[in-house]
């Protein structure tokens, strides 16, 4: 097999089996019909001498050898696309691009809505996917190419996968109006004793450890209890409402969750460090222009501007 003789829109048609899991999305995602589509995958299993995707029920199942080679096509098309884009003049109007985003329920809800509304101003060909990526996954997920960028706290990644801080937040804390142990008087603050005396609800996508919270509670020697521990903000926002629980949060999305259920607000009654956010996407997309379109309205997005 030489370059030279390969048509490499195929690894384009390969891509977007993987992607999609499904001969009729794939088609409709190149803007193909499905028999042009077979045909360019019956090229590749000749060109390969492998099945590639073995068919279960309305799903096209991926084989070994695609999963070993999927990482490197994906990277070369991004290269080549961002080569390509590096030369033309871009025009967010006219671009057509789908961009999948690795997003926790915290930043969906603060980014999403105001990054749309840019989209559909400024770019409207342009589509998102938000999903959830476990932080160990970030940079593989980013690698190959199966998310375009990533919005989470701080973590230790290599050298392929670039980053930027785009936020800062602090800790709150929740309580349902009329709480009893909660200070009278408007202007007082929930003090640390109290905060230590209550039940507390944490919101976590794991099964066990701890919140971050918890961590700066640690490093004072202090501990609270864990009455429940659930999955959404909003759900424990609802809880704290009709409980007398407490719930420590970030204060930019806990103002978007707690906006229907007016439960009282007060500072984390123990100074810490900031709650950062950075956005991380890999090297590969450093130059890619509509990449960085995008970057640049999520950084601006996120510092409030």
């Amino acid at each position: 097999m030489h370059i030279s003789r390969t048509d490499l829109n195929l690894f384009v048609v390969l891509d977007a089996i993987y992607s999609q899991g499904n001969i009729t999305r794939a088609s409709q995602t190149l803007h193909l019909s499905q028999p042009a589509l077979s045909h360019a995958l019956a090229r590749l299993r000749t060109m390969f001498d492998d099945p590639l995707f073995v068919r279960q029920g309305a799903v096209m199942v991926p084989t070994p050898f695609t999963r070993s080679i999927i990482t490197q096509v994906r990277q070369g098309l991004q290269l080549f696309e961002a080569s390509l884009q590096t030369e033309q003049n871009f025009n967010p109007m006219q671009t057509q691009r789908n961009f999948n985003l690795g997003l926790r329920d915290v930043f969906e809800a603060t980014v999403l809505p105001p990054l749309l509304q840019r989209i559909m101003q400024q770019a409207p060909g342009i589509s998102i996917a938000s999903v959830r990526v476990d932080r160990r996954e970030i940079e593989p997920a980013l690698s190959s190419g199966n998310l375009d960028m990533v919005l989470e706290v701080p973590i230790p990644l290599s050298g392929n996968i670039r980053q930027q801080r785009v936020s800062r937040d602090r800790l709150i804390v929740l309580s349902r109006k009329g709480h009893p142990q909660m200070p009278k008087k408007k202007n007082l603050p929930l003090d640390l004793s109290t905060y230590l005396q209550q039940g507390h609800v944490l919101v976590s996508s794991r099964r066990q450890g701890m919140g971050l919270e918890d961590f700066e509670l640690n490093r004072e020697g202090l501990r609270r209890q864990i009455s429940l521990r659930c999955q959404h903000y909003f759900a424990a926002c609802r809880v704290v409402s009709e409980t007398d629980l407490l719930l420590t949060m970030p204060e930019q999305y806990g103002k978007i969750a707690n906006a229907q259920f007016m439960n009282r607000i007060d500072p984390f009654p123990l100074a810490t460090q900031p709650i950062d956010a950075h956005l991380y996407w890999h090297v590969s997309a450093e130059n890619d222009t509509a990449n960085v379109w995008l970057r640049q309205q999520l950084i601006v997005l996120m510092n409030g501007e």
